[in-house]
C-alpha cells in the first residue's frame, strides 16, 4: 500500500525535478513512518522554492523592476506620435527627433528620448543681415562641414544673407562653399536639403554668371531633388531653377542642361526640357541666332514624342518661341512665277534640318497653334 500510494507521486517528483538530492528522498517513505513522509514533503517544497527563486535570478534587475510597476507586463519603450500631417510639419519646419538608445561606460541606455525640434525656413526677403561679418567669415567652412545638422542648417542660413548683404565677402572661398552646400543637398535628412536648395537659389540671384564654373553638381542635385516623390523637396528644388534660369545668362546655362534632355530617367529629362524652354525665352532673337536655332529646333523636336506631358509641354513653348523667331528674322520671298502656294520659310527650315517624322510632328504642333490665332482673331 505504502509503495503504490506514494511511489506513483515520488514518481512525478521525480519527474519534475530529476537530481541525486530527490532520488534519495524517494526511497525514505518505503522506509520510514507517517512522521518522516511528512519531513519529506516539507524539503520537496524547500527544493521547489529554491528551484523557483534560481530562475527569478536569472531576469535582469531592470526587467523585474518594470515588471513589479507595471503588474507582470514588461515596459516597452514608446515614441508618441500627433495626428498632424507629417509633410505639413515638414513644411512649417517642424521636426520630432528621436535618439537611439547608445551606450555609455559599457551598460546600454533602453531609453527613447524624444525631442521637439523647429528648423524655420526663413524667406529671402526676411533674412536679416549678420551681426559680425567677419567672425561669420572665420566660421563659416567649419559650420557647413559640422556632423551637427542643426549647426549646418545655422551655417546655410549665414551664407544666404552673406550672399544678399555681402556678396563680395564670400567670392574667393565661393567654391568651397559651393562644395558643402551640395553635400547638404545630397543629405537625406530633409530638413537640411530644404535649406540647402534654398541656399542655392540665393546664391543664384546674387552672383548669376560667376556661378557658371561651379554650376554642374549644383545642377545635377536640383535636378533630382526636383524630381523626387517628396513634394515640399520637389518644390523648393522647382523654384531654384526657376531662379537659376532667371539670374544665369542662357547662353551660358544652355550647354550645361543640353546633356540631361538625354537622360535616363524621365522626370530629368521634363525638368531640362522646363529648364531650356525659360531660358530660350530670355535669348531674344540675336541670342537665338548666336546659339544657333537649329541646335534648339532638334531640342525641340526630340522632346515633342517624350514620356511624361510637362516635357511635350515645354518642347511646344520652346518650338512656337523659335518659329515666331525664324518667322520674324527670316521673310520668305514671293514666288510669281508659279501659282502654287510658297511654302512658307519656317515649314522648308523644319523639313531641311529634321527628319521627315520629326519635322511633320513639329509643324503640327506650330500650325495648329497658328490656326488657334487666326481663329482666335
Amino acid at each position: 500500500m505504502y509503495i503504490y500510494k506514494y511511489g506513483v507521486s515520488l514518481a512525478h517528483a521525480v519527474h519534475h525535478f530529476a537530481g541525486s538530492a530527490i532520488n534519495i528522498f524517494t526511497i525514505i517513505p518505503l522506509l520510514l513512518p507517517d512522521l518522516l513522509q511528512s519531513i519529506f514533503a516539507l524539503c520537496l517544497s524547500l527544493l521547489m522554492s529554491e528551484a523557483a527563486l534560481r530562475d527569478v535570478n536569472k531576469i535582469p534587475e531592470s526587467e523585474r523592476m518594470n515588471g513589479s510597476s507595471n503588474n507582470g507586463n514588461l515596459a516597452k519603450p514608446h515614441v508618441e506620435t500627433t495626428d498632424e500631417n507629417v509633410e505639413e510639419k515638414q513644411k512649417k519646419g517642424k521636426y520630432t527627433l528621436v535618439d537611439l538608445p547608445t551606450e555609455r561606460s559599457g551598460t546600454e541606455n533602453s531609453g527613447v528620448e524624444v525631442v521637439n525640434l523647429e528648423v524655420e525656413y526663413i524667406e529671402s526677403e526676411n533674412l536679416k543681415d549678420v551681426e559680425d561679418v567677419e567672425n561669420c567669415l572665420m566660421t563659416l567652412l567649419s559650420g557647413l562641414g559640422s556632423k551637427n545638422w542643426v549647426s549646418v542648417c545655422d551655417a546655410l542660413n549665414n551664407v544666404r544673407r552673406l550672399s544678399i548683404y555681402h556678396k563680395e565677402a564670400i567670392i574667393d572661398m565661393l567654391s568651397d562653399v559651393i562644395s558643402l552646400v551640395v553635400k547638404s543637398l545630397k543629405n537625406p535628412r530633409s530638413a537640411l536639403c530644404k535649406t540647402a536648395i534654398m541656399t542655392s537659389a540665393d546664391m543664384f540671384r546674387a552672383y548669376n554668371d560667376d556661378i557658371i564654373d561651379s554650376l554642374d553638381p549644383l545642377l545635377v542635385q536640383l535636378l533630382l531633388k526636383s524630381s523626387q516623390d517628396k513634394k515640399f523637396v520637389c518644390e523648393a528644388a522647382e523654384s531654384a531653377l526657376v531662379a537659376l534660369t532667371s539670374s544665369v545668362s542662357p547662353l551660358l546655362l544652355l550647354p550645361k542642361l543640353q546633356p540631361y534632355i538625354k537622360n535616363r530617367n524621365p522626370r530629368i529629362r521634363a525638368k531640362a526640357s522646363m529648364c531650356i524652354s525659360r531660358s530660350v525665352t530670355r535669348l531674344g532673337v540675336d541670342g537665338i541666332e548666336a546659339f544657333g536655332i537649329d541646335k534648339l529646333v532638334q531640342i525641340g523636336a526630340s522632346q515633342l514624342s517624350d514620356q511624361l506631358p510637362e516635357s511635350r509641354d515645354a518642347a511646344r513653348t520652346l518650338l512656337l518661341e523659335l518659329q515666331s523667331v525664324y518667322e520674324k528674322s527670316h521673310v520668305p520671298e514671293p514666288n510669281a512665277a508659279s501659282e502654287e502656294p510658297v511654302v512658307t520659310s519656317w515649314e522648308h527650315f523644319c523639313q531641311s534640318r529634321l527628319s521627315p517624322l520629326s519635322a511633320q510632328a513639329v509643324l503640327r504642333v506650330t500650325n495648329i497653334a497658328r490656326e488657334g490665332l487666326i481663329l482666335g482673331s
